[in-house]
């Protein structure tokens, strides 16, 4: 399951998905998370997943990463949406289920399949991001988009630059997980069986190494990076400086549709 996680991973292509430049791709990406909570009918979805089907086919990716990328997390979309099915009050004339204390309405079973629809197609969403823009192509664009904040000293080269390590490891500390955990395995250890708190106990043979191996690794791409005489944003120079194309325009132009479109079945 952890192997299945993808966001964060980056596979070469040159797709138009994948031309587009990340500015582009940065922007339709925050638009596309505020779309999918200014949707509020179950068919407004139609839409989104429209846009998804069009974008993997465009990018030449295979289905199956969004699929992992989705199983990955299938646990914490069961739990939330569960979460919302039992915590969410309603009246009396919406009351659908009682046992006990255990009551059930219709806006706790609406609110619940919300939530799992809108944390997939996230989940889809920022997996295609990652899937089609590589760590410094997404680093230039975050870059470029936070410059008009150096203004009120915000400092923009060095966030852009965090928030790209940050998920770039993502897959790393994933891989790095799974093989802890099969040495610790290896050697005995029970990750499945007891109660809560067993389990919980039983994590500590495999957060201890997985910390140690975490600040082993920053300690070296620290030293990486000074030995290559980094020094942040202050006069640094690009090979390839990002430009907007017609495809840009066009790609934009689609996805402002795909808004108007939820707007509008909002509004009606």
């Amino acid at each position: 399951m952890i192997k299945d996680i993808t966001i964060g991973q980056y596979i070469p292509g040159d797709s138009f998905i994948h031309k587009l430049d990340p500015r582009t791709k940065l922007l339709i990406s925050l638009l596309f998370i505020i779309d999918l909570f200014i949707i509020d009918k179950i068919y407004g979805y139609a839409f989104v997943v429209l846009f998804i089907g069009i974008t993997v086919i465009s990018s030449k990716l295979s289905i199956k990463y969004l699929y992992k990328g989705v199983k990955g997390v299938f646990v914490l979309i069961i739990i939330t949406a569960l979460l919302n099915l039992f915590m969410v009050p309603g009246t009396a004339e919406t009351l659908l289920f009682k046992w006990k204390f255990i009551k059930i309405y219709e806006e706790g079973v609406n609110t619940a399949v919300f939530m799992a629809f809108r944390l997939i197609l996230l989940i889809m969403g920022t997996s295609i991001l990652t899937l089609t823009t590589s760590p410094i192509e997404l680093t230039d664009g975050i870059e470029r988009l936070l410059n008009p904040f150096k203004k009120i000293g915000v400092p923009a080269h060095e966030l852009a630059m965090m928030m790209t390590i940050a998920l770039r490891f993502i897959p790393t500390l994933m891989d790095e997980t799974d093989k802890i955990m099969k040495a610790q395995k290896a050697r005995g250890a029970d990750f499945e069986s007891g109660g809560l708190v067993k389990k919980a106990k039983s994590l500590i043979p495999l957060l201890v190494p997985l910390f140690i191996s975490s600040f082993r690794r920053a300690d070296e791409l620290a030293m990486a990076m000074e030995a290559r005489c980094y020094r942040g944003g202050d006069g640094r120079t690009r090979m390839k400086k990002l430009m907007y194309t017609y495809k840009d325009f066009i790609a934009f132009a689609a996805f402002s549709l795909l808004v108007i479109a939820s707007i509008f079945v909002r509004m009606s």
